[in-house]
């Protein structure tokens, strides 16, 4: 038998909010949701669950292989909105991306507090 990523939750402060941001981030339709879940549905049926937990939020990190149309118009979203974001995972290159494994790619955070990443090529 094969193994493939199906779903995560993803802990959020406002469910609706997560599921928006990326949602119009990646350019996604509303997909199906149910209880305390608001559901966004990536390629090949994975799902991302947003749920607001009676916790703590601990910050996750999460990383998106996206073609180089959809990273621009991507980047080019977070730039109009003001969003802060990094060409490397220590926040050290501001307001840059990064041209590394022979792609490109940016760090910023989601509403959540999530370290999200955006990457053209796998890393493997």
């Amino acid at each position: 038998m094969t193994v493939t990523f199906n779903h995560t939750i993803i802990a959020s402060k406002d469910r609706h909010a997560s599921a928006r941001f990326f949602r119009e981030l990646f350019e996604l339709p509303e997909a199906p949701s149910w209880g305390p879940f608001v559901n966004v549905l990536l390629d090949e049926g994975v799902i991302l669950q947003f749920a607001e937990p009676p916790v703590d939020i601990q910050m996750q990190h999460y990383a998106f292989l996206v073609d180089d149309d959809l990273f621009d118009r991507a980047y080019g979203r977070l730039v109009e909105q003001g969003i802060e974001h990094w060409a490397d995972p220590q926040m050290r290159r501001p307001g840059e991306t990064n041209t590394e494994h022979g792609g490109r790619g940016v760090y910023f955070k989601d509403p959540a507090g999530h370290a999200i990443e955006i990457i053209t090529r796998p890393y493997l």
